[in-house]
C-alpha cells in the first residue's frame, strides 16, 4: 500500500476516532455542545469518509504511467494536506463561532471551505488522467 493512501486511510481512523467523541459529547446534557453537532458531521464526511475514499482510491485505481503509477506525488500530498487543515481550521473555528461573533471567525471558516475545495480539485486532478478506457 502506498506511502500516501497509508496516511490518507489513518488519518481517516483518527478523524472517525474524533467524530465518535464529538457524537458522545453531544448527548451529555449540560456540556458546551453549541456548534458541535455541524462539527460532527464535518468529522465524518470530510474527516473519516472523505479520506478514506482518497486514499483508497489514489491506491486502487488504473495506474497512471509506469513511471508515475500514481501520477503526481505533491499533487497527492496536496490534497492531503489542504483536506485535513481545512476540516482542522472547520472543528476550531465552528466551535468558537458558536460564543463568539467575529469577522475574523467566519472568513476563517471560509479558508476552510476553500481549503477543502482546493484539496478536492486537487483529488479530481490526480485522479482524473487514470479514469481511462482500455
Amino acid at each position: 500500500m502506498p506511502v500516501l493512501t497509508r496516511a490518507f486511510v489513518k488519518a481517516s481512523l483518527v478523524w472517525l476516532a474524533l467524530a465518535l467523541i464529538a457524537g458522545v459529547w453531544q448527548q451529555i446534557p449540560g456540556s458546551l455542545r453549541a456548534g458541535l453537532h455541524s462539527v460532527y458531521i464535518h468529522l465524518l464526511a470530510y474527516g473519516w469518509l472523505s479520506q478514506l475514499i482518497f486514499g483508497v482510491a489514489l491506491w486502487m485505481f488504473p495506474l497512471y504511467s509506469k513511471q508515475k503509477p500514481r501520477g503526481s506525488t505533491w499533487l497527492g500530498w496536496l490534497c492531503f494536506a489542504t483536506l485535513n487543515s481545512g476540516l482542522s481550521l472547520r472543528v476550531i473555528f465552528e466551535m468558537l463561532s458558536a460564543y463568539i461573533s467575529s469577522p475574523i471567525i467566519a472568513w476563517m471558516l471560509v479558508l476552510a471551505a476553500m481549503m477543502k475545495w482546493l484539496a478536492g480539485v486537487a483529488f479530481v486532478a490526480l485522479t482524473w488522467r487514470r479514469i481511462r478506457e482500455r
